[in-house]
């Protein structure tokens, strides 16, 4: 089974434009562009997601050693096009073990990013401080762009946030102490840009975070605060 789009907010179920609504509905979050189903990394489902998105699809490229692919979905219809676009990518941690790390574009108030970030959403909103230096800074799309750390994140992922191309730009890496990926600089590549070398891409296993994106931190449709974890954390600049 193929699935259905969903709330890019919650995950709940949307309904279609239809006689009283122009647009995709959720119970919760009223009108939104709808998730569409994820299905297994591949070279042919990385080009549906590039071909139906206007807006960019961020990849680190080349990919670090040892980093594969894991997954690309999209929000949005036929009408719009894709509004947010998420790339997860796995591999090699900094420290040991395995990271994964997802990439979402999106524009204002779409809500993808917010919900792979844990946050309550739709946007980074007051866990995001642009008063100080950047965190990190990656080239995206041949620019120098700076990213901040999200701080009212769950503790067990590093989320950073910024704006590239005019639109959000959210780099979410596990486990936490992963975080440490996004100061080696990290070059990303939109992959609408890309022409033919999107076929060298390598694929691995769809990653259960880009298929089952984790709630917020305020649990399904705002119903109870989940507990921070324990232990030490990853902090910026530690």
């Amino acid at each position: 089974m193929r699935g259905e789009p969903s709330c890019p907010k919650c995950g709940g179920r949307v309904r279609p434009p239809g006689l009283f609504a122009d647009s995709w509905q959720c119970d919760a979050h009223g009108q939104v562009h709808p998730m569409q189903p994820v299905i297994p990394p591949s070279v042919e489902s990385l080009g549906v997601v590039v071909h139906r998105s206007e807006v960019p699809v961020w990849m680190p490229w080349p990919l670090p050693v040892g980093w594969l692919l894991t997954g690309a979905a999209y929000a949005g219809d036929d009408r719009s096009g894709g509004r947010a676009t998420a790339v997860a990518c796995t591999g090699p941690g900094p420290l040991g073990g395995m990271g994964e790390l997802v990439l979402v574009a999106e524009e204002l108030g779409v809500g993808l990013g917010a919900r792979y970030a844990g946050v309550d959403g739709p946007d980074p909103g007051a866990g995001l401080r642009v008063d100080g230096p950047p965190d990190a800074k990656v080239l995206a799309a041949g620019r120098p762009t700076p990213l901040w750390h999200v701080r009212n994140a769950p503790a067990d992922r590093a989320v950073f946030a910024g704006e590239a191309c005019g639109l959000w730009l959210w780099a979410i890496v596990w486990p936490e102490q992963s975080g440490l990926l996004m100061y080696d600089e990290l070059v990303l590549t939109d992959l609408r840009d890309a022409g033919a070398e999107v076929d060298l891409v390598p694929c691995g296993a769809l990653t259960p975070r880009l298929a089952r994106p984790p709630l917020t931190a305020a649990g399904p449709r705002g119903t109870g605060r989940r507990r921070a974890g324990r232990g030490a954390r990853f902090r910026p600049g530690s």
